[in-house]
């Protein structure tokens, strides 16, 4: 994979990677800002103070008082280098909104919108053609996300059990482009892939709690997102253009092509009063045998194993530095997609693997009666090939989260 992309510029895109080109792009795992923080844990997290979609059994959480508003966006600046070649490209993004409330001291619900995945990258590749002294320079272009609008509800079965459900509309486009021009002028051609996305998403979750001795709890998280052929249009073809004029060749669609995978997540936090919280997390999607443009060799199932811990040193304490909430975290996930060798008559092999790690903080905004956080993540990624000879990334991120949390159903006295 040759790189000649763009860069230095902020682009439209939430990203700006090669490897974009295969599969639906990077995916978005429900991580809010809060979470992102400490590793994108969340599986057997239960707060009242965020919202957490990773596991709808969590909203049953929320204090019965309160109503809560949920925002993020997320800047990132990626450094690509492939042998001696070496771009940057910087990207934002607006990644999430949510609100949560209670129905019943048993029963919250959360609507929300979230990205589900994005396709960015913009690269040329050149080679000679055997026999000439003509050279074809390749150019790959995609852009579009899928998104989705979800509702939840978390029931609390028992003071200690939660079970909850995300009912979501996933929707978008996905744009895929190559084109192809000659050294010696002439026409170009180009080949096209559009896929449009119109169809549904549904997650499950339980949480079960467990005290141990005084101020100690340890909590199971398990959570399943169910896999599924998409209700896909997916239009593809061939135009040849003059650079005036275009004419289509061979434009075909088909229905139903691409599919989303089961997802299986778990969990397991250990918390100390409301001071100090620890969790690890594994998540497992089985992406093989998924179709993708009715062909299922491109996919391999997805692993992650996440570690994060968050500690709040005094709850009600009067200096300021002492009500900050400290995150920190790793991740490590292996890919889902595979991409063709640095040997162009090579196999393919699989797609880069992901190291990250997230230092945040969560900084109070306290007002009368109000418990509002502002959610500040650093975080590192290494985006490293299976194979030598391809592209790396180095990824620096910050996200921003909002959080309101107010007392809205709090009936007042006065004397």
């Amino acid at each position: 994979m040759c790189l000649a992309a763009s860069a230095g510029m902020w682009a439209q895109s939430s990203t700006n990677s090669p490897y974009t080109r295969y599969g639906l792009g990077d995916t978005f795992d429900y991580i809010f800002a809060n979470n992102a923080a400490m590793g994108g844990v969340g599986y057997a997290l239960r707060t009242s103070q965020h919202i957490n979609p990773m596991n709808p059994a969590s909203y049953t959480a929320v204090d019965s008082l309160s109503f809560m508003f949920d925002t993020g966006m997320t800047l990132k600046s990626s450094n690509y280098q492939e042998g001696n070649y070496k771009s940057n490209a910087k990207n934002s993004s607006f990644d999430y909104l949510a609100m949560q409330f209670r129905l019943h001291p048993r029963i919250a619900t959360v609507i929300g919108y979230t990205p589900f995945s994005t396709v960015g990258y913009n690269f040329s590749r050149t080679k000679d053609i055997a026999g000439s002294d003509v050279a074809v320079t390749n150019n790959f272009y995609g852009d579009g996300d899928l998104r989705q609008i979800f509702g939840g509800v978390g029931f609390k079965i028992l003071d200690n059990l939660s079970v909850g459900a995300n009912v979501g509309y996933l929707y978008g486009k996905l744009n895929y482009q190559t084109t192809a021009s000659l050294s010696n002028g002439g026409d170009q051609s180009i080949i096209y892939n559009k896929v449009d996305v119109s169809s549904y998403n549904l997650n499950f979750g339980l949480q079960y709690t467990r005290q141990l001795d005084k101020g100690h709890e340890l909590t199971v998280g398990l959570a399943y997102g169910l896999g599924h052929v998409l209700n896909v249009t997916d239009t593809h073809g061939t135009q040849v253009t003059d650079g005036s004029t275009y004419s289509s060749v061979n434009e075909q669609s088909t229905e139903n092509a691409y599919g989303i995978p089961h997802t299986f997540g778990a969990g397991l936090a250990w918390k100390y009063k409301n001071n100090l919280t620890v969790e690890a997390d594994y998540t497992l999607q089985k992406w093989e045998g998924v179709k993708y443009g009715n062909s299922t060799g491109l996919y391999k199932n997805r692993s992650k194993i996440a570690l994060g811990a968050e500690w709040l040193p005094k709850e009600f304490g009067r200096s300021y530095l002492a009500r900050i909430k400290y995150r920190a975290g790793a991740y490590y996930s292996t890919p889902y997609v595979t991409t063709p060798s640095a040997d162009p008559y090579g196999a393919w092999t699989d797609g880069p693997k992901e190291y990250g790690v997230s230092v945040g903080l969560g900084l109070p905004l306290n007002l009368y009666q109000r418990n509002s956080v502002l959610s500040i993540t650093g975080q590192y990624v290494r985006v490293s090939p299976s194979a030598s000879g391809l592209l790396s990334e180095n990824r620096f991120v910050l996200k921003i989260g909002l959080t309101f949390n107010e007392r809205w159903f709090m009936k007042w006295r006065v004397n």
